[in-house]
């Protein structure tokens, strides 16, 4: 019988520090896609000019090899595995190490702490990275993927999560998610992407928000009552008139992606994460690094 596949954790470190570098210059492809489809819709004189100096950062951090943003966020890491695959316990000792490479070769700035309470003091390094494992049951995905996200402050200070009653329902969901835009979403830098997290419990809800973050600008949600919700989130979003940078117009956001999962039946948890204009992840099929 073949053995299991093995993954090490020089390899993920190795993934880590190169998609790291090129992350924190490099914004994702179909979010910069989509900021010039909305130059095209946007009605606001001062929202398309919002639009077209973000185009513009965009293109002149990547030939420059420079940040994004000011803010070049925390570092998430979540490897997502098959029954196939064996993670040894250490598969991320070597991360923060890589991070730390990368943080210095890309010119991040240093935004992590020692402690958040007791010892708030510049780890100098940007690390520690926040590193999971994820396990999939998801057959049309590679047996192993490492996905990694650099999520500034700014963005995540404005993600929201609430315990619903059932009593709720789908229009409790929605209402929460407007107000939570409504509130903080013009000191998140729109447009936004928001990945919204359904069901489950409290303290994993807001990890289905922040996953779904990783989906496709521009894809349908493969359930089409979800695809639906999504559709209606984005409008009723845009319909604020928060627009681009807070100045007002309608492009508040590009994309609302939900992610729904089983709960108890007393239970409606709802949670919000936003991201902002500086969408910044990566997912690696690790197929051709495994080893045997």
């Amino acid at each position: 019988m073949r053995p299991p596949i093995t993954l090490d954790a020089t390899q993920i470190a190795s993934v880590v520090e190169e998609q790291l570098v090129a992350m924190t210059s490099t914004l994702r492809p179909d979010y910069l896609s989509a900021l010039q489809a909305a130059l095209k819709s946007e009605k606001s004189s001062i929202g398309c000019l919002a639009l077209e100096q973000l185009v513009a950062n965009a293109r002149l951090a990547q030939t420059e090899g420079l940040p994004l943003c000011q803010d070049t966020g925390y570092v998430w890491v979540c490897l997502e595995v098959d029954g196939s695959v064996l993670v040894p316990g250490n598969i991320f000792s070597e991360v923060d190490a890589a991070v730390a490479r990368a943080a210095e070769a890309a010119g991040m700035r240093t935004s992590l702490l020692h402690d958040a309470l007791v010892k708030r003091v510049n780890t100098a390094n940007n690390t520690p990275a926040f590193c999971e494992v994820l396990l999939s049951s998801d057959s049309c995905r590679p047996s192993a993927v490492l996905h990694i996200m650099l999520k500034g402050g700014g963005s995540d200070n404005a993600s929201a999560l609430a315990m619903l009653p059932p009593s709720a329902g789908i229009e409790g969901v929605l209402e929460f998610v407007v107000r939570s835009v409504a509130a903080k979403g013009a000191n998140a830098c729109p447009p936004l992407v928001l990945g919204v997290g359904v069901g489950s419990t409290f303290d994993k809800v807001a990890g289905l928000a922040k996953y779904a973050l990783l989906r496709p600008l521009g894809s349908t949600h493969p359930n089409e009552e979800l695809a639906a919700l999504e559709k209606e989130l984005l409008a009723r979003i845009n319909a604020l008139g928060i627009g681009p940078g807070g100045l007002g117009g309608s492009t508040t956001a590009l994309a609302v992606h939900i992610h729904s999962a089983p709960c108890h039946i007393a239970s409606l948890a709802v949670a919000v994460s936003i991201n902002c204009t500086a969408l910044r992840t990566s997912s690696t099929d690790l197929s051709g690094i495994l080893a045997f």
